[in-house]
């Protein structure tokens, strides 16, 4: 007995080291160096960065935001009844590594502090029918960026088969200035498909259609696109062939570059009062500051204009329209622009959007006025806890404010010029928060303008969001940017030039907006606000935007030479400062 025991040993021992030399590694791009290939990530939270890494030459940052804790995961084909160790390097605070859908009791491990690489392991056993799992890392609400490398998942392989076949019948639909749509045959076993333009893949898709966006416009694309399951890629399909649409909206009569400013015309401060026959031409579009409402929630806008005892050197309410006559002449655009730090409007009835359109439209007619400026700041504009769609807005001051612009855009026609000068608060903020949020507690007014703009996209000329007075704004990359220098105008402007998710939801999408409906607002001087930059930055901000150039450490998603220009506050303050801001201007796009 003794003697089969001792033979018995070494076959068992044996029948383990087969097992052991059977198992392989199933995750797949565990070490992230092939992008986020094979990955998915909650909230377009995840990237790959170069470094801190912990084996080769890339790893994965992911950054909670919101309500999402920025969860990275991959399905992984297993077999049922069988033993898999998940082991990982992570470091940052809070990070979680695990395993679900294991059919058995799903795992997970974590840790509290990781200043540096720390390994985390954890093991499982599937179910009698489990087929695939799915593993993942994420961090923890509002704890910061965390970062994972060189994950793996252990144990008996499964033969993944032959990768798929070629897919067949891809063809181009709706093309705009910035995107295309693409479409093809589905491909029998496919799990994914890959899209690749010009050789490089820049997106999958779990069915067969894709739009492709964050594109120049004006511009040839070459589009593939591959079927991807676990045993590999397809050959890339036949090629098809796109060229972008110029990018160019309702004809508004503004130059292919417009400089945007606005004009203290009701009130004078220490920049002192400047007569409207004073601005030089090259100011395209001039918004008068400001009409006001009676009341907040009246509707009733008044445009008073600065009065002799404020502004010695006022001109006659002759002269002033004499001169918007002038400037109009000249192709230049005169609006009047509603509400201001001090003018809050909040239209909270049907009565009060009523009054708002007739009111706007009597000091449009009474001025001769070209169009509209909304300037809604303060809190003008909140969202109702249960209004969580930007693209279907509930709240009655959105609701209202959107009937109205569209009232008068259809009164005066296509001619009619409307702009909007939110604050990032109110628009890119919303790529973290919207309203209250999914638990509550959030600033009601955060991303509160994303549903006017969605609604009145196509009748927007221009949107010049205040790239001042701001706090730190996340931007696609994750990454917070703050005020001061190119940095900031890149990343807030490639956000409305590409499109982000609102929330964090990936499957809500503000969409990009055209370029040439988007100028950059910028303080003109010190005096004037804060997150004033030096022309140097001015000028590194536009040859990234339109050339890709001088972009510094953010990649923006594309190239927009026709972008419209910029906007600032204010003329008077440009004026003071020896016309900083429009040489500037003028010398970057003559």
């Amino acid at each position: 007995m003794l003697t089969a025991a001792l033979l018995a040993v070494p076959g068992i021992t044996a029948l383990s080291s087969a097992a052991r030399a059977a198992d392989a590694d199933l995750a797949k791009n565990g070490g992230f160096e092939s992008g986020l290939d094979n990955w998915s990530c909650s909230a377009s939270s995840g990237t790959t960065v170069k470094s801190p890494v912990h084996g080769g030459s890339s790893a994965l940052q992911a950054t909670p935001a919101g309500n999402d804790y920025a969860q990275c995961a991959q399905t992984v084909t297993v077999k049922p009844n069988s033993q898999y160790s998940l082991g990982g390097y992570v470091r940052g605070s809070y990070v979680y590594l695990g395993a679900s859908g294991t059919g058995t009791t799903d795992v997970s491990t974590w840790t509290q502090s990781a200043p540096d690489w720390q390994r985390l392991t954890t093991s499982f056993t599937t179910g009698a029918s489990t087929t695939k799992v799915t593993i993942y890392t994420h961090g923890w609400y509002a704890t910061g960026a965390y970062y994972a490398d060189d994950i793996s998942l252990t144990g008996p392989a499964v033969d993944p088969g032959q990768p798929p076949t070629t897919p067949t019948g891809l063809a181009v639909g709706t093309i705009t200035s910035s995107s295309v749509a693409l479409s093809w045959s589905a491909v029998t076993g496919a799990t994914s498909y890959a899209i690749y333009r010009d050789g490089v893949k820049v997106q999958t898709a779990s069915g067969t259609s894709a739009t492709v966006s964050g594109l120049t416009a004006a511009t040839a694309y070459s589009f593939q696109v591959t079927a991807v399951n676990d045993a590999g890629e397809s050959a890339k399909s036949a090629a098809v062939t796109a060229t972008t649409s110029t990018g160019s909206g309702p004809s508004t009569g503004l130059p292919t570059h417009a400089l945007v400013g606005y004009l203290h015309a009701s009130f004078a401060n220490g920049s002192g009062y400047t007569r409207l026959a004073d601005v030089p031409d090259s100011w395209d579009v001039i918004d008068l500051a400001f009409g006001e409402p009676t009341s907040a929630t009246s509707g009733d806008i008044r445009f008073n204009r600065c009065p002799v005892s404020e502004c010695a050197n006022v001109e006659s309410d002759a002269d002033f329209k004499a001169a918007i006559k002038a400037k109009q002449a000249a192709g230049k655009k005169v609006l009047i622009s509603i509400g201001g730090a001090n003018g809050q409007v909040q239209l909270t009835t049907t009565a009060a959007r009523d009054t708002f359109v007739s009111s706007v439209s009597n000091i449009i007619d009474t001025y001769g006025l070209d169009g509209l400026d909304i300037d809604f700041e303060g809190h003008s504009l909140s969202l109702d806890a249960s209004d969580t769609n930007f693209k279907s807005p509930t709240t009655p001051v959105v609701v209202n404010l959107i009937a109205a612009l569209k009232t008068l855009k259809a009164k005066y026609g296509s001619k009619f010029v409307l702009s909007m000068a939110p604050e990032t608060f109110f628009v890119q903020m919303g790529y973290q928060f919207y309203g209250t949020g999914k638990f509550g507690g959030q600033d009601p007014r955060c991303g509160a303008y994303l549903p006017v703009i969605y609604a009145l996209r196509d009748d927007l000329t221009l949107l010049h969001v205040q790239d001042y007075n701001s706090g730190p704004i996340m931007g696609l990359d994750n990454q917070y940017h703050t005020m001061g220098g190119a940095d900031f105008h890149i990343a807030m402007t490639d956000m409305l030039l590409t499109g982000f998710p609102v929330a964090g939801d990936t499957t809500n999408v503000f969409p990009a907006l055209r370029p040439d409906q988007i100028a950059i607002g910028m303080p003109a001087s010190v005096n004037a606000g804060n997150g004033y930059v030096a022309p140097a930055e001015v000028t590194k901000t536009l040859d990234c935007l339109t050339k890709k150039v001088s972009c510094g450490s953010y990649t923006t998603h594309g190239t927009w030479p026709t972008l419209r220009g910029l906007m600032t506050w204010s003329i008077n303050w440009d004026r003071y400062s020896n016309w900083e801001f429009q040489k500037t201007f003028d010398g970057y796009f003559g």
